[in-house]
């Protein structure tokens, strides 16, 4: 039975992930930090399913700003694989705490590569690096040799951090991969990020709960893929014989507009009565197109994206309508697509 090791793994990323790995017979340790409310909801069903299935699910308390628990564990699970997804993953946020993202983006980073090196585990390393490194795109579309010219605190800490994965796999033999997620999304991506808002929305709008919905630049465009399919690209590269990094993309990009209008569209709403620009959601500095090649992740890894962009929209606009109409039927709402 393989072991694997999940940071981030109450995320969005997080739970898919933890799905595919149990699915495969893996067991699964996951790292959560200990807060005043716990964060584990999009993992729920997955200790259901252990309960009755006896699938092997265990959390630690641990966080990326301290190398000590770090290493503590590797040391404890000796695991066969680490998947690094836990970040301060929020652009915009970003911007408002630089010195934390950096940190914790960034560094924290540094210290899980440490924490394998100085164990001597042979843990096989996977990075979540984002297009977001890309920023002031150089090409279009953009490939694993497209220069990084990030525009966000966010952004320089992935540099930082995708770098530093590539040097530790140069200078210590570490299998250690990068893979540049471009934007993902789904049932489970988190409310403040701007599909999700919109399709809450959507399904809040709907029900004569809200009036208005406020977002920032609808000229963005972005290249937006399924969270659960992106996630067998992770597991994909950890299988390869030797460490490598991958874009991983649709290879279409859409504008946030484009969102609006097939989300709102999908329950028969025009989505111009509802939406209004506020200018607090605007970012000091903009990164207006994002479109990636994934040739190079479908030639070795065999990966390519089945669900694209019309198709996501619906299904995170079903989900959240679903989601609500659980909610005022006073039933407990779990999100499971």
């Amino acid at each position: 039975m393989k072991k694997a090791l999940i940071t981030g793994i109450t995320g969005q990323d997080g739970s898919y992930l933890t799905e595919l790995l149990l699915s495969k017979g893996y067991e699964v340790h996951g790292i959560i930090r200990r807060a005043s409310t716990f964060n584990t909801e999009r993992l729920e069903h997955l200790y259901q399913d252990a309960h009755v299935r006896g699938v092997r699910l265990f959390l630690h308390y641990g966080d990326l700003s301290d190398a000590v628990s770090l290493m503590k564990l590797l040391y404890e699970l000796k695991p066969d694989e680490i998947y690094h997804l836990a970040a301060q993953s929020h652009v915009r946020v970003s911007f408002d705490i630089p010195e934390y993202t950096a940190d914790i983006t960034g560094i924290g980073t540094i210290r899980i590569l440490e924490a394998i090196r100085e164990t001597g585990v042979q843990s096989r390393f996977y990075q979540a690096s984002s297009s977001e490194m890309y920023g002031l795109v150089a090409e279009i579309p953009q490939k694993e040799t497209t220069p990084f010219h990030p525009r966000s605190p966010y952004g320089c800490a992935k540099v930082f951090a995708y770098w530093a994965t590539v040097n530790y796999r140069e200078s210590y033999g570490l299998h250690a991969s990068n893979g540049i997620l471009f934007n993902h999304e789904s049932p489970r991506r988190g409310e403040t990020f701007v599909t999700r808002k919109i399709t809450r929305a959507v399904a809040y709008i709907k029900a004569g709960l809200q009036d208005k919905l406020f977002l920032g630049n609808l000229d963005s465009k972005r290249d937006w893929g399924y969270a659960k399919e992106y996630v067998e690209a992770m597991w994909l590269m950890l299988q390869q014989d030797k460490p490598n990094d991958y874009v991983i993309a649709t290879g279409e990009t859409h504008t946030i507009q484009e969102f609006c209008e097939v989300a709102f569209g999908h329950v028969g709403l025009d989505w111009q009565k509802y939406v209004e620009f506020d200018k607090r959601y605007l970012r000091p500095s903009e990164v207006d197109i994002l479109i990636g090649d994934a040739a190079k992740a479908k030639r070795m890894l065999g990966w390519e994206p089945k669900i694209k962009f019309n198709q996501l929209a619906q299904l995170m606009v079903d989900a959240d309508v679903q989601l609500l109409a659980d909610k005022l039927g006073g039933k407990v709402a779990r999100v499971t697509a």
